[in-house]
């Protein structure tokens, strides 16, 4: 039986687009020292355009071939699955694609410009927006924290404490400071491109287990191999660089990239074997109750 969601299809078209416009950006100046010519500008918001808008019908297609399934939670939204309010992913994206393109016509340069009355540099307003919109989605989040979840004693409904999640974040969060404020040959200034792609990876498979947590009530366990790649350039720092950062740089994200795509591959096999689906194929003769089926 051949059912899974149909919006896949979009899903790998979007994904491609907007990592053709990201690679081409961070290879015309992997060292994001210097501005990027015209086109990286343009290519990346057309390729993040793309990805936004083909991730926002993919669940209309599948209701169109009558292949919707409760893995569209996982599969489709994927890390905004967590948090879908008034400024969440879909704003932060507009607002890239925005910010691109007034890149592209206007240069980096545009962005130094001194706004007359504020008395502020222009590069400052996208900031303020940032924050902004941090603080007012973060409110529903404090609430939780201050209220307790919907478990017992306040915990969520794994019977973990509501602030357990974000042991992981910390720990990606305060590696990264520390690999880069005790950096002897300036790590990250360096190579801000490759140092925040492996950080990225071991940020998007942390997200990823957020999400199986979420949707299937289980506890989220701390020790997890995404650490491996940070913890080696840690132990390098504290033994004085005995291995040039560089090369143990080049070693975390080989090791980060290829753990999250084993991580992935594997949940995606095991939950359509489990359910008897195949990935990335879809029927039009199958009709939603028969997806039910499986899931119960």
């Amino acid at each position: 039986m051949e059912v899974m969601t149909a919006g896949k299809r979009e899903d790998k078209a979007g994904f491609c687009s907007c990592g053709l416009g990201k690679g081409s950006w961070k290879m015309s100046e992997p060292a994001a020292c210097r501005q990027a010519p015209y086109w990286a500008y343009l290519l990346y918001a057309l390729g993040l355009f793309i990805y936004q808008s083909l991730d926002a019908i993919d669940g209309k297609q599948a209701r169109r071939t009558n292949s919707c399934s409760p893995l569209g939670e996982l599969f489709d939204h994927g890390c905004d699955s967590l948090s879908t309010g008034k400024v969440d992913v879909t704003e932060i994206q507009v607002t890239l694609v925005i910010v691109f393109v007034l890149s592209t016509f206007g240069g980096a340069t545009m962005w130094d410009y001194t706004i007359p009355i504020l008395e502020i540099k222009l590069k400052i307003l996208p900031v303020l927006g940032v924050v902004g919109g941090a603080i007012f989605s973060c409110s529903n989040y404090f609430h939780v924290i201050l209220h307790g979840g919907v478990g017992k004693n306040g915990s969520t409904i794994a019977g973990t404490s509501v602030l357990s999640p974000g042991l992981h974040i910390g720990i990606i969060i305060i590696l990264a400071i520390m690999i880069y404020k005790k950096s002897a040959t300036n790590l990250f200034e360096k190579h801000p491109c490759l140092y925040t792609l492996m950080f990225g990876c071991v940020f998007a498979k942390v997200a990823q287990k957020l999400v199986i947590a979420h949707m299937t009530k289980s506890e989220l366990y701390l020790q997890d191999t995404v650490f491996f790649g940070p913890g080696l350039l840690f132990l390098d720092q504290y033994f004085n660089n005995f291995v040039d950062e560089y090369i143990v740089l080049w070693i975390a994200m080989v090791i980060s990239s290829f753990d999250m795509m084993r991580y992935f591959s594997a949940l995606c096999l095991q939950i359509s074997r489990h359910l008897h689906l195949n990935i990335f194929k879809t029927s039009s003769h199958q009709a939603p109750e028969q997806v039910h089926e499986h899931i119960d």
